[in-house]
């Protein structure tokens, strides 16, 4: 076994010992403070503040994914909706949130916010709050797609294309599954 799979399967083992400890606190929000919504479809871009955080898309595998402004992956968390996070305190160390609200440009899909129970703002994406992966230590890597830690299954933010299945525990791969949009 690699050292980058090594030190993956000991962040994945951290992970789910601190879900144990985790706060599943609510967080949510609806209406213009907590649930704002933007459209940004292709050749049409979004209007949000300056000081928002950039998305972008990459394409990981068969399938084009939203990322950061860095190139990062961004992910999605299975127990969460559209108004609630329920990654909070350890679990948002490992799967940090992504701050809101963002702007896109060319990316089809509605973007919004929610508000978190820290009360800060988070970055959503066709519904799910996004957040990056602490294990993904370049860009273009989706070592986070398919884990099932801190209490569900964590996607990488799927734009178009094909996503093959997630790769059984202990096999970690770049071209993971997704939600597919």
């Amino acid at each position: 076994m690699n050292r980058g799979c090594l030190a993956l399967a000991g962040l994945a083992a951290a992970a789910l010992i601190a879900a144990g400890c985790s706060n599943t606190g609510t967080s949510g929000g609806s209406g213009a403070a907590g649930g704002s919504a933007s459209k940004a479809h292709a050749g049409h871009p979004m209007s949000a503040p300056a000081s928002g955080n950039t998305v972008r898309t990459g394409k990981i595998g068969g399938a084009v994914v939203l990322t950061n402004a860095k190139g990062f992956t961004l992910y999605w968390f299975a127990p969460d909706s559209s108004t609630v996070s329920k990654c909070n305190a350890a679990c948002a160390s490992f799967w940090p949130p992504l701050k809101g609200p963002v702007t896109a440009t060319g990316i089809k899909g509605t973007f919004g916010t929610i508000k978190r129970s820290d009360g800060s703002v988070q970055a959503k994406f066709d519904g799910h709050p996004l957040y990056t992966f602490k294990g993904d230590k370049a860009p273009g890597q989706a070592s986070g797609n398919g884990l099932n830690v801190n209490g569900g299954l964590w996607h990488q933010a799927v734009v178009s294309g094909t996503a093959s299945s997630p790769h059984p525990s202990g096999s970690h791969s770049s071209a993971g599954g997704g939600y597919s949009y």
